[in-house]
């Protein structure tokens, strides 16, 4: 290389550095927004997913046998009103052939005086002892359905406690989880009871969540996000969260890589720092949003400015990694099972 080659390039250099830099001053600040930091360990980030999953697990199963409940009970009080009619009509039977004496049939073949008698009084027996026997058989078949009924009732008695049980196991397990990395205090939260309703994402026909991938193109990246995280994307913004949302980004543990969680930026434009007046109020109004919608939407938890909202536990504090994204003072990240 020349000398004069030489002294031009670090000319060159010093020129190229330069541009590199204003281009990046001028890029959005919603493409920085990927790689900022989510704060929490995964440690942390698993034992939250696999609590919550659980306890949404559990809640579901509760509420399918709760609704069998409620289909039971109504099959036993049709039961028990046949078993009343049945019994009504077996009394009036034997009162019937008491009355009439309930003559067997030879002894009816050895009273008749003639054959018109004998067919008239053996088609009278014959009707007797058939609805006689017809009825003892429906009310035996009956009082065993009833017992049955009433067998299952108990059976999702147990279901239920049991799960019941899960919940409150995993919504332990979710508490000490946060108290073990900084956090977990009660603290107010963001709810406000007052927002729109989303449509509700498929569920199984159990009630319970159906398994999936990262298996459809995310709008906000050249990543992937599983169908209900899309869902719930949509329905956001359905209902005016229209601000700069970045969900799939790859990292090594949490629900980003997945598909199944989304940053919602509290600013119009991208992620920037602590979010005041109308980027914080948005950020409160969307994390209500998420805890209102929850039920329906398949919600993990929702992490806002310093907090937690767990299924079962409620809003609890959060301890980040001290920026504003760590503690998520400039978006509102929401997982989904």
């Amino acid at each position: 290389m020349t000398y004069a080659a030489r002294r031009r390039f670090p000319l060159v250099v010093v020129t190229v550095f330069a541009v590199l830099l204003s281009v990046v001053a001028f890029l959005p600040r919603a493409a920085l927004a990927a790689d900022d930091d989510e704060g929490g360990t995964g440690t942390l980030r698993q034992k939250l997913d696999a609590a919550a999953t659980g306890y949404n697990n559990a809640k579901a199963k509760v509420a399918a046998s709760q609704k069998r409940q409620k289909a039971l009970i109504g099959e036993i009080a049709e039961t028990e009103k046949r078993l009343t009619t049945l019994t009504e009509d077996a009394q009036r039977l034997g009162a019937e052939a008491y009355k009439g004496g309930m003559p067997d049939p030879l002894t009816v073949l050895a009273n008749s005086g003639s054959a018109g008698e004998l067919v008239a009084k053996a088609s009278y027996v014959d009707t007797i002892a058939r609805q006689t026997s017809e009825t003892l058989k429906e009310l035996r078949s009956t009082q065993t359905k009833l017992t049955n009924q009433r067998q299952q009732v108990e059976q999702e008695l147990k279901v239920q406690k049991a799960q019941e049980k899960t919940m409150a196991t995993r919504r332990t397990e979710a508490e000490r989880a946060l108290v073990q990395a900084g956090g977990g205090d009660s603290s107010a939260g963001f709810l406000s009871g007052t927002s729109a309703a989303a449509q509700p994402a498929p569920r199984n026909s159990d009630g319970s969540w159906p398994s999936e991938s990262c298996s459809i193109d995310d709008p906000t990246s050249d990543g992937c996000v599983t169908p209900r995280m899309l869902h719930t994307y949509n329905e956001a913004r359905a209902d005016g969260f229209t601000h700069f949302t970045h969900c799939f980004r790859q990292a090594s543990f949490g629900e980003h890589p997945k598909g199944r969680a989304c940053d919602f930026a509290a600013d119009v434009g991208g992620f920037g720092g602590v979010a005041t007046g109308d980027s914080k109020a948005y950020g409160d109004r969307l994390a209500a949003w998420g805890v209102d919608n929850a039920d329906r939407l398949g919600v993990l938890y929702v992490i806002w400015f310093r907090q937690i909202w767990l299924p079962g536990s409620g809003w609890k504090s959060y301890s980040g990694d001290g920026t504003p994204s760590g503690n998520h003072e400039n978006h509102v990240h929401i997982s989904v099972q």
